[in-house]
């Protein structure tokens, strides 16, 4: 990871360094990024496996305490100093991670809040080794959900909480549990409209706290009440009550802090207000570009010294002379502030003036394309807005802010003097590369929003795709002497989405070619030369999945002398198709990293690597990957990292190779990847040569059960075809003839389907066919396990699919259970899919059936269909469930 574009704009950023240097710390996705601002420069705290979901950072800016939400949950400690881990506390909040993070002034203690339904508050003394909380409560659900917390600057035994609609305060003792105290405020109290609170901070110099809300108001509690003689109240665990309501102004308050004798206010008018202990207004910063506040970060060493300042002639509750000071001290500093419409300002407090130092994308950032000859990136986002980056020196060239209607996809034309982008609106704008200007006037001819958006590589066309399934194609004309394009033709070619559109070019002519691949299983080529005005000619359709569904497609780089498009599916299988026939030559295990693979794209090879290796870039759902071409199995000739937990939207290389971006969709960041091709080399060499990381994919490996039993399966197979009981020398040979395979493989517990299995035979039957010729009729004990593991189910068999079979084939019984009706069941296995004739339907149950153990008396003749009909009334129950289907008639062993 070498750059992060992007934060997540409702965390906090928060301000370390100062005086000259800006250094900010915020969080994208799921990694910290300390960014020094004037060197241009970024340090990634990287751990998490999820989301971050909320941070902290103590008094001296040096500890910060990150917490994410989802499964294995962690809450990370590190120093932002050196950028090193110190502390991870792991299975702090098992049930669903993290909602709330607070550090105490003297760092040694956290305080957390569990983000599950039922929610849980621990406190943890985290310099200590130790992995069990110091003490934790559970809150009732009737204090609302909890979701900003923290400690009494004070008293790190005191700390409080808020949700919408209740404050807790609470008191930890180390013998005791803690004992939170729920301050309920209802409207009645001081008759007048309360609003939603948003944060609560402790009062600098007495028992005070003070909560914002979202009518402008700041709510005071007080722990003493005044009926009472002071010496008796310090027994009893302080109890809160609401003593007055300030009302500060209209406008909603977001954040509220305590900063040496100040009270710190930030609005939804982005508006900053400093007050002092009575809440008396001291100064005012606004400006009119400042959009609502998300948080305020202050530096911590001073512009000028505090001399400068006359001693205020006003009454404080403290000493005059020190509260004075540290008013001046405090209105002394400059502050970072961050908006929730993604943007960082740094605020000189002497001139008020307000410096944009960050500017990002405020919703789903679903698009990236990469100039095909230069070092820029463009990014853009459902908020309408378009950037381009350097991302050589990572500077920001030029933006474009579309308010109508959110960037869907974006393609450079293969000169890159053009940016074509498709927006959420159905609409595409063609647009000049560097100034960002509409370069002829935009087409809108898609019905929904445009999804891919692609050149071909001569520019002559463009081509989209839409979520209303259709793909249009656009001509390129000349208009008074520049360069447009016109609307020549659409079809709504799939029935289910698109999942990519490729342009390729004609073998034998330089025209281009243009496919699309659907979720409806078909791969559709368009032939661009006869299409005419308003009709996009079809050439092939053809179905390249059985059961599977394909995700993506490209063309794969001309490792043979035959050419082939590289297609993946959601069964962690990719088949390399014929480009003219289409047919599918092979099938072969891709990478197995938790989601299948939804983009892919060859890596454009530097100059400097060696011309004839290739390597795939892919990314799952949320992992970003490299796998080395050709492709065949192996595991380890691929890695991935992950890149975006929430899931990662788009993907595209950098001209020369060397760097990999991907965007992150709903986490509104962009991640800039380096690639390391030495690192997977070396891992591939590692996993070991030739056929070791498939024995390995073996249950047992070389020297296992299985494989043994595949031996002697083979042998036999070999018996088997010579004939069983010929007389003549038997010729021992180490191959089978192709008819064997799917024998064999189905006593190895793989059971294909017809097409499967002529997928399988053929792949081998063709092997050299290119090269030399000839049909391959036989295979060896090595080729038959590299294809048993490109062609066996990723993932094994699973219950799932044959309960989601019977959940659309069946019926609800009296119990409940979803069944189907033994006569139902035999008539679709003969009209339904691949066929069986009555025969062989006959003979596959009474072959299931008619081994059973424990059956006595004659066996019934097979051969004649009543005796078969006889056995299978007897054995097979009228009503048949999913677990009766797995465990008595087919006899597997399935856990459910």
């Amino acid at each position: 990871l070498s750059w992060v574009f992007g934060y997540n704009s409702s965390l906090a950023v928060h301000s370390l360094m100062d005086g000259e240097d800006r250094v900010l710390l915020y969080v994208s996705s799921h990694t910290v990024v300390i960014h020094d601002v004037l060197r241009n420069r970024q340090y990634h705290l990287q751990g998490h496996a999820n989301v971050i979901s909320c941070l902290c950072v103590s008094e001296d800016k040096r500890w910060v305490a990150t917490a994410d939400r989802g499964p294995n949950a962690l809450i990370i400690v590190w120093d932002s100093f050196s950028g090193v881990p110190v502390h991870t506390i792991f299975e702090s909040h098992p049930e669903d991670g993290v909602c709330a993070i607070a550090i105490s002034q003297d760092a040694k203690y956290l305080v957390t809040i569990g983000a599950g339904t039922v929610q849980r508050v621990c406190v943890w003394r985290w310099t200590l080794p130790t992995e069990k909380p110091l003490c934790s409560t559970e809150l009732r659900p009737e204090f609302g959900y909890q979701d900003y917390v923290i400690f009494n600057p004070q008293d790190p035994h005191e700390f409080v909480s808020n949700s919408k609609t209740q404050v807790i305060f609470y008191l930890w003792v180390t013998s005791t549990q803690d004992e939170p105290m729920a301050s309920l405020l209802s409207p009645q109290t001081f008759r007048s409209a309360v609003g939603r609170f948003s944060q609560s901070v402790f009062h600098f110099n007495n028992c005070q706290a003070l909560t914002g809300t979202s009518a402008g108001k700041v709510v005071v509690w007080d722990a003493v009440d005044p009926q009472t003689d002071p010496q008796e109240q310090q027994a009893r665990p302080l109890g809160m009550t609401p003593t007055k309501m300030v009302s500060v102004q209209k406008e909603s308050l977001t954040v509220l802090q305590v900063l040496d004798s100040c009270i710190v206010t930030g609005d939804v008018k982005g508006q900053v207000k400093f007050f002092d202990g009575e809440l008396l207004l001291l100064s005012l910063y606004s400006h009119s570009k400042v959009g609502p506040i998300r948080s305020l970060s202050f530096s911590t060493t001073l512009r000028d010294p505090p001399d400068a300042f006359p001693a205020r002639s006003r009454p404080f509750l403290a000493s005059e002379s020190d509260s004075s000071n540290s008013v001046s001290l405090a209105l002394n500093r400059n502050f970072i502030l961050s908006t929730s419409d993604a943007t960082v300002f740094h605020v000189a407090t002497d001139s008020a003036d307000f410096e944009k130092v960050l500017e990002e994308a405020k919703k789903a950032v679903s698009a990236i394309a990469c100039h095909p000859q230069q070092t820029l990136v463009a990014v853009g986002s459902h908020c309408g807005l378009l950037k381009v980056w350097d991302y050589q020196h990572t500077k920001y060239l030029a933006s474009r802010i579309f308010p109508e209607a959110g960037i869907q996809c974006l393609s450079y034309d293969p000169e890159g003097y053009f940016l074509a982008a498709g927006f959420t609106d159905g609409s595409v704008h063609i647009l000049d590369a560097i100034s960002l200007q509409s370069s002829c006037k935009e087409l809108r001819f898609s019905q929904g929003p445009v999804t891919h958006i692609s050149f071909s590589h001569d520019s002559q066309y463009l081509a989209t795709a839409d979520e209303k399934h259709s793909v249009i194609v656009y001509k390129k004309v000349l208009q008074s002497g520049r360069r447009c394009w016109e609307h020549l033709a659409g079809l709504d070619s799939h029935y289910k989405p698109i999942r990519g559109i490729l342009f390729g070019v004609q073998a034998d002519s330089n025209e281009p070619r243009l496919l699309s691949l659907g979720e409806d299983r078909q791969l559709v080529e368009y032939d661009l030369s006869s299409s005419i005005k308003d009709h996009l000619v079809v050439t092939h359709r053809d179905r390249v999945e059985q059961s599977a569904v394909p995700l993506c497609l490209a063309w794969y780089p001309q490792l043979s002398t035959e050419s082939f498009i590289l297609t993946a599916n959601n069964c962690y299988k990719m088949k390399l198709l014929n480009t003219t026939t289409k047919m599918c030559r092979k099938t072969l295990l891709g990478p197995t990293y938790g989601s299948p693979l939804e983009k892919i794209q060859i890596l454009p090879t530097t100059s400097t690597a060696d011309p004839k290796q290739h390597y795939l870039v892919y990314i799952t759902k949320d992992k970003v990957g490299l796998q080395i071409l050709p492709v065949d199995g192996n595991p380890h000739k691929s890695s991935a990292f992950i890149c975006h937990p929430d899931g990662a939207s788009d993907l595209a290389s950098s001209y020369d190779g060397r760097h990999i971006f991907t965007a992150g969709g709903s986490d509104c960041t962009v991640m800039k990847w380096k690639v390391n091709l030495s690192a997977l080399d070396a891992a591939a060499f590692l996993g070991g040569e030739d056929m070791i990381p498939f024995y390995n994919l073996l249950d047992g490996g070389r020297e296992g059960e299985f494989f043994r039993e595949l031996e002697d399966y083979f042998y036999y197979a070999q018996i088997c075809s010579q004939g069983m009981n010929t007389l003549e020398n038997r010729q021992v040979s180490t191959h089978i003839p192709l008819e064997e395979i799917p024998s064999v493989m189905r006593a190895i517990g793989f059971y294909p389907s017809e097409e499967q299995i002529e997928e399988m035979i053929n792949e081998v039957k063709f092997s050299k066919y290119v090269d030399t010729g000839e049909q391959v009729t036989e295979i060896n004990l090595e080729d038959f396990i590299k294809l048993y593991i490109n062609h066996r189910p990723a993932l094994g068999l699973s219950m799932k699919s044959l309960q989601r079979a019977f959940q659309v084939l069946g019926y609800d019984n009296e119990k409940g259970d979803k069944v189907i009706d033994r006569g139902d069941l035999l008539s679709l296995l003969q009209c339904r899919g691949e066929q069986m004739t009555e025969d062989e339907l006959a003979q596959c149950l009474t072959t299931l059936l008619g081994r059973r153990p424990g059956r006595r008396g004659s066996e019934p003749d097979t051969s004649d269909p009543s005796g078969a009909a006889a056995l299978i009334e007897e054995e097979i129950p009228a009503e048949i469930t999913a677990e009766i289907f797995a465990a008595d008639i087919l006899g597997l062993p399935i856990a459910a």
